[in-house]
């Protein structure tokens, strides 16, 4: 195809850094296409897409835009051009109201004073033109969700000519709801004509967005695949050289004794009347949709959250156990890794060493209260090794390691608690598919040594490939369950949905 039937192509690219970044990378994008970029953390996704948007110089290699030489000496100069990016971390002035966020350094004026009525009229042309309407216009960006917020500058770099949109992890912060509504808003900018890349961890969404994918590894290009009919393990193997069936969970595995149980469980709507029990070397799996009641149920049983009703019993007996807070809840040995490891399950400005061994600094202390440096390193370094996270050393702070690694951090704090019951809410959102594997190994292991998982995933792929039976939630209720060999993503979906169309599904046996 000639350079004149491309929005876009980028031939012999190549960044170094301290090291190789990119490697003469080629890539192509066409009017109305959704052009996926995929690949682990460092495989130089973010560098093309910053260098497309002017954002970083190419160190060698030549780009072409509508046909034309396009070289871009900053982001301004590439807007000029039309070529528009929204990066993962947000740059919105919490201060400004949506209205002035959409039309910042445009924002209409009369005589030297500001055109509110002007604005808040363009805004929500502007709003209501991508299906945002139910966000008001002169509200504060700092009142709005991430979710929200994400969406208002998407709407941002529409506002304005915009032939080439780049989009870099945009559904990361979204719910289910809003991620409809920004793939929405893509078919719509596909049919006029506008191009754009899309860089996603999540590769369970190429198929429903992505008409291209182009795979990256080590700063080069693996391959472009037709997303619609790609095969997914394909993808994988292309990403990081493995294969995802290598962490399949065999059927029939035989599990042990009953670890934990949980009967009649209830908080207000959310929860009502969970029952479910797991057994030591077992992975259960919790599926359902957004707000089904999997983070709440996880929450009652930690005691993050008091339930009104329902009893947790730690191990096969009938005596439930007192749990009124999460100090409790490690007490009986049971751990809960939250959905949100950085706002909720880190000290990101504090090492490595800090971050695993404040689960039991007694063990470190001497004559009860001061901590035992070297055997504090020694414990917190074993730990780090056996796990396999990536740092410098256990001085490192936490904020500097990549996702997949934060996450490794806080499971290796609860196995030098030694807590018995791992309760993990979204134990892989937000890193890449090679770090998601090295979790999902790290959890088979905990399993074969007799540690009773629970996992919640909005991902049916994760909880397929790892897990030995799968629960469902809908509606706050626990609809079905299943056992390896026995769901199918319709029977799981089927279920998910039973709560909000009348009626629960089947239990699996």
């Amino acid at each position: 195809m000639s350079a004149t039937q491309d929005l876009l192509r980028v031939n012999g690219l190549s960044k170094s850094y301290a090291a190789p970044v990119l490697c003469d990378v080629g890539f192509d994008l066409h009017p109305g296409e959704i052009h996926a970029l995929v690949g682990e953390n460092g495989a130089g996704k973010t560098t093309l897409a910053r260098i497309i948007a002017g954002l970083t110089q190419a160190d060698a290699g030549q780009m072409h835009l509508n046909g034309r030489p396009y070289a871009p000496t900053g982001r301004a100069a590439a807007e000029q051009h039309g070529v528009r990016i929204v990066m993962q971390e947000l740059n919105l002035i919490g201060t400004l109201t949506v209205a002035e966020s959409i039309f910042i350094g445009r924002i209409p004026s009369w005589f030297g004073f500001v055109d509110r009525r002007r604005l808040h009229a363009d805004a929500q042309e502007l709003m209501a033109r991508l299906r945002l309407d139910g966000i008001e216009p002169d509200r504060p960006v700092e009142t709005l969700g991430v979710g929200q917020q994400q969406l208002v500058e998407i709407a941002a770099g529409l506002s304005r000519r915009c032939d080439l949109l780049i989009l870099d992890e945009p559904t990361a912060a979204l719910t289910a709801t809003e991620v409809q509504l920004l793939f929405t808003q893509l078919e719509a900018l596909k049919d006029s004509g506008v191009g754009i890349i899309y860089i996603s961890h999540r590769l369970e969404e190429l198929r429903r967005v992505a008409d291209r994918v182009t795979v990256l590894r080590d700063g080069k290009v693996i391959g472009t695949r037709q997303a619609e009919t790609a095969p997914l393990n394909d993808i994988i193997r292309m990403m990081i050289g493995r294969d995802l069936n290598e962490v399949q969970r065999p059927a029939g595995r035989a599990c042990g004794p009953v670890a934990l149980q949980v009967r009649g469980l209830s908080r207000g709507q959310s929860v009502r009347d969970v029952s479910f029990e797991v057994r030591e070397g077992e992975i259960l799996g919790f599926a359902g949709l957004m707000g089904s009641g999997r983070t709440e149920t996880m929450r009652a049983i930690f005691g993050a959250d008091r339930p009104d009703a329902g009893a947790v019993i730690v191990g096969d007996g009938d005596t439930p156990a007192r749990i009124r807070s999460p100090r409790d809840a490690v007490r009986h040995g049971i751990a809960l890794l939250t959905e949100d490891r950085k706002e909720q399950g880190l000290f990101l400005p504090l090492p490595v060493r800090v971050n695993i061994s404040l689960a039991r600094l007694r063990a470190l202390a001497a004559f009860g209260h001061w901590i035992r440096p070297r055997e504090e390193s020694a414990v917190t370094r074993r730990l780090a090794d056996a796990l396999a996270v990536r740092c410098s050393s256990t001085e490192q702070p936490v904020a500097e390691l990549s996702g997949g690694n934060q996450q490794k951090v806080v499971i290796a704090r609860w196995l030098y608690r030694d807590c018995h019951v791992l309760l993990f809410d979204e134990p892989t959102r937000g890193i890449d598919i090679g770090a998601k594997l090295d979790i999902y190994r790290l959890l088979a292991d905990l399993a074969d040594r007799g540690k009773a998982i629970v996992v919640t995933s909005s991902d049916l792929l994760e909880l397929f490939a790892i897990c030995d039976r799968i629960c469902v939630m809908s509606g706050g209720h626990l609809v079905a369950t299943f056992k390896r060999g026995e769901w199918t993503e319709g029977k799981v979906m089927d279920a998910a949905f039973s709560g909000h169309i009348g009626g629960h599904a089947g239990k699996g046996a």
